[in-house]
């Protein structure tokens, strides 16, 4: 028997995977490469979005009666989001923090498509800080639709960014065992992740539909 076939084979008689046969089971985006270029992409677009942000907020700071490149209405406007006590959390704006979190994203895609590999310890400090960054943009969504009652465009960009950032990475740390799941749902969860990703895209959409309903139906009164 061919111990690189299917795995190796102990003294016991049981077969244990090598990393190569357990690399050919994961799901294709938890693979090195297919999962570098995602990273690349979510984090192109986050740190974009945040750069825009972030230029925009300075015009701001500089002419109080500027008006960003988002403002389209009472409803989609940056800089009136911007004066929203939410915009800067932490006692400096958001968007700063955007900006180097997604710088990070990026850097960690690209060496992963160079090849690079990381420690287990290195992977369970990502998914802490993109779970924390994910449930800092949820918080967002929710003030943005139930409090704020006003939509930024950018910020909405790096909603749609956060998504598969987050659905991905936790999957590829599930399928790694950095996260520890019985291994039926981790296999259900694995071949679930652009179906996942899907629901809760058309759960942002459907809540920004029934939050800002009297704005399409034309009955909101301005």
């Amino acid at each position: 028997m061919n111990p690189n076939a299917a795995g190796i084979v102990d003294h016991s008689g049981h077969t244990s995977e090598t990393p190569e046969s357990h690399a050919r089971t994961r799901p294709q985006m938890t693979r090195e490469l297919p999962f570098g270029w995602l990273l690349v992409i979510t984090g192109a677009i986050g740190w974009i979005a945040s750069g825009v942000l972030v230029l925009e907020k300075l015009a701001v700071l500089q002419d109080p009666n500027h008006t960003t490149v988002c403002d389209v209405n009472p409803w989609i406007s940056c800089g009136q989001v911007m004066q929203k006590w939410q915009s800067s959390l932490f006692g400096f704006p958001n968007m700063f923090i955007g900006i180097v979190a997604f710088a990070v994203i990026l850097t960690v895609g690209m060496a992963l498509v160079s090849g690079a590999t990381f420690a287990r310890w290195f992977w369970a400090c990502l998914q802490t800080g993109i779970t924390l960054g994910f449930a800092f943009v949820v918080w967002l969504w929710s003030q943005a639709l139930y409090d704020i009652h006003i939509l930024c465009p950018f910020c909405m960009i790096v909603w749609a960014a956060m998504i598969p950032l987050f659905v991905w990475v936790t999957i590829r740390n599930i399928t790694a065992g950095i996260i520890p799941v019985p291994p039926g749902a981790a296999r259900i969860i694995s071949d679930s992740g652009w179906i996942i990703t899907a629901l809760l895209y058309v759960a942002v959409i459907a809540s920004i539909f029934f939050a800002f309903i009297q704005v399409f139906a034309g009955t909101s009164g301005f």
